[in-house]
């Protein structure tokens, strides 16, 4: 039976308190930190491709011992940068939050978004609806809770440490279905609606430069002798998504539907600054949703701002997952079982 998604949510949403003028100078855009993380994030992409090239040269049958390994180091390193190289990076571009200069949001956004197969369109369009709606099971079709994962079958964790073949044939079937014009689902069918001529061809057209771009694009490769660019750059987002995994998952995970405050149904954790690199600091996810126009640069400050508002933030991404998992196991154990994180005051948890 087909799902029907309300169009226009209006939510009162509870958002912790800051003054105008320090929030006003959080929202300010920077050329240079956009740059600085745009250009170290692509490069570092860039850099562990060449790192994994470099290693299938010096392969052979002499010191294959050493070599063979040491590929294989270089494109785990590699395939773990590629989660992040696609709506993680497009997310904040969208958000037109990462430069000042507001072409360089859109330019990148594209960019990225054909480096990881994305389908930025559905993307802009979803994650406005989640940002006005966030789990509320009527309105935002991106993410319904319960959220659900398996770390039992084998395809997990083949895609988590290495290659799952059946996602990326999964992925280019639907670039392909969506090339031919083909929508399906509920959430689809309500971001593109037949009402909608041409964003659907829009939608289309662009699946269509991501099939012929990557193909011609893997034939030059070919053709030029050097194949192997296939893997790091035509399929260099779609494996070893374990960190990608790890970050995003607790997001929204065990939390709360259909409440008006985003202490109930978005989770902050902390971490090193490596992981928050990758992840464009989307691990202040809470402060990110009451704040969207905060740049993703300042979402620290953000947070120190707001702190005494707020749910405790675990430390690192052993911790965080230490209380999901126990989260879990309780929610297996009492079906009944509603996790309410603890805010220092809060409205009544009543659906809106």
């Amino acid at each position: 039976m087909a799902r029907t998604f309300v169009t226009e949510p209006r939510i009162n949403w509870y958002r912790s308190p800051i003054e105008r003028d320090e929030l006003q100078s959080l929202m300010e855009r920077s050329d240079a930190r956009g740059w600085t993380q745009t250009l170290l994030h692509l490069g570092w992409f860039a850099t562990t491709a060449g790192l994994a090239y470099a290693a299938w040269l010096n392969i052979s049958a002499e010191n294959w011992l050493w070599s063979v390994p040491l590929l294989l180091a270089a494109l785990f390193l590699h395939g773990t940068m590629g989660p992040f190289m696609g709506l993680i990076a497009i997310h904040e571009l969208q958000h037109r939050t990462v430069f000042r200069t507001r072409w360089l949001n859109p330019f990148f956004e594209v960019l990225y978004a054909f480096i990881s197969w994305s389908d930025y369109l559905w993307y802009r369009e979803s994650h406005v609806q989640h940002h006005l709606s966030t789990c509320h099971r009527d309105y935002d079709g991106e993410v319904q809770l319960p959220v659900r994962f398996s770390l039992t079958r084998w395809e997990t964790w083949v895609g988590f440490l290495a290659w799952n073949p059946k996602a990326t044939w999964a992925r280019l079937k639907t670039t392909w279905r969506h090339a031919r014009g083909d929508i399906r689902g509920d959430w689809y069918e309500h971001l593109f609606p037949e009402s909608k001529p041409e964003l659907r061809r829009r939608h289309r057209n662009w699946h269509r430069v991501l099939l012929i771009g990557h193909g011609l694009l893997a034939a030059l490769f070919i053709a030029t002798g050097h194949p192997f660019l296939i893997i790091v750059f035509t399929f260099g987002t779609q494996y070893c998504g374990w960190l990608g995994f790890l970050c995003g998952v607790p997001q929204h995970f065990a939390l709360n539907s259909d409440i008006p405050d985003f202490r109930m149904n978005t989770r902050t954790f902390t971490c090193s600054w490596l992981p928050g690199f990758y992840y464009w600091n989307m691990q202040y996810h809470l402060e990110h949703h009451m704040y969207p126009a905060v740049p993703f640069f300042n979402l620290p400050k953000l947070r120190a701002a707001i702190e005494d508002d707020l749910p405790p933030a675990k430390h690192g991404l052993y911790a965080t997952w230490k209380e999901l998992l126990m989260i879990r196991r309780r929610v297996l154990d009492e079906p009944g079982y509603e996790y309410i994180p603890a805010v220092p005051q809060h409205p009544p948890l009543a659906a809106n």
